[in-house]
């Protein structure tokens, strides 16, 4: 990650694989019981919210674990119920939602940025405290995240995009207004909290500046908002496979097979910064032949000795 952690990798991966497990056993209950889960995982840019919920999420089953991020909201949207198009994305019986931003945008950026008027926002802090008691009494189970990482390590992480191609773009223009509203979003979060920092549906503030920390410390909490226990069944043994009987695979050499350009050493490229087939010399002939040389030896041409059929 291009950081430095209290942890060592080994100690954090280990950590990590025991705690997916457990996961696993929370989904499994989760389903069993028919349970509807919330989590919105809030804070600043750069804070590790979409880490956090990517290392969550790793092991799951994707049916039954979903990720909500909504984009900018469409014309028809903004006509809408401000809280509508969350609704959509709530889970039904056996789910668990989690949000990377939430109902919260409205007491954050769009009221720092000025995209809702000043009678939107005073509707949301009267509205939203209710809104979340209506959804706990419908049985949902509602936990919030605040990601807080300090000024520094924001900076340097907001860095590290810059000069990270796979990165970059986490970047938006709105991040880079941002910055110049530093302290207005700090007010704006302390007045949230004031108003949404509720007996029933709490804040959870997460230390965000050591990553490794941040994932174990979060799982490890979303893990003891749920009471659960074991459903993993017994081992099963598996049924013996068909029989081949008279079935006979095609010819090898019939298929379309993608170059096998790994393991060993691969083709070389110039222009690092071109796209991929543009560099690697064109796009793939109509035959489905690779538009370079694969590295090795083509994967047709495996195993073709004398008397012997190709596997």
């Amino acid at each position: 990650m291009g950081e430095t952690s209290a942890m060592g990798k080994k100690d954090y991966y280990r950590e990590l694989d025991r705690l997916t497990v457990e996961l696993v056993k929370l989904q499994e209950w989760v389903k069993a019981k028919g349970l509807r889960v919330v989590a919105l995982f809030e804070g600043r840019d750069a804070a590790g919210k979409g880490g956090v919920i990517k290392t969550l999420t790793e092991g799951l089953n994707p049916r039954f674990a979903r990720i909500a991020a909504l984009g900018v909201p469409t014309e028809k949207e903004k006509t809408q119920w401000y809280f509508q198009r969350y609704v959509a994305e709530l889970p039904s019986a056996g789910e668990m939602v989690f949000f990377d931003r939430s109902w919260y945008n409205r007491a954050g950026v769009e009221r720092v940025m000025g995209f809702c008027s000043d009678e939107e926002y005073a509707e949301f802090t009267r509205a939203v405290p209710e809104f979340e008691r209506m959804l706990i009494r419908s049985g949902i189970v509602l936990v919030k995240y605040w990601f807080s990482v300090s000024d520094e390590v924001q900076e340097k992480r907001f860095r590290d995009r810059l000069e990270d191609p796979a990165k970059r773009w986490k970047l938006s223009p709105m991040d880079m207004k941002a910055r110049s509203k530093w302290v207005e979003f700090s007010r704006a979060k302390d007045a949230m909290f004031e108003f949404s920092d509720t007996a029933d549906s709490p804040w959870h503030v997460v230390d965000a500046d050591d990553k490794y920390s941040a994932r174990l410390n979060t799982i490890t909490h979303f893990l003891a908002r749920i009471p659960y226990k074991d459903l993993t069944p017994e081992p099963i043994e598996l049924p013996p496979r068909q029989k081949v009987g008279k079935y006979e695979r095609p010819p090898i050499d019939s298929q379309k097979w993608i170059p096998r350009v790994y393991p060993g050493e691969f083709a070389k490229v110039e222009r690092a910064s071109a796209p991929l087939a543009d560099a690697l010399g064109g796009s793939a002939g109509e035959a489905g032949e690779p538009p370079w040389e694969p590295a090795g030896e083509p994967a047709a041409k495996k195993g073709k000795k004398k008397g012997k059929k190709g596997k």
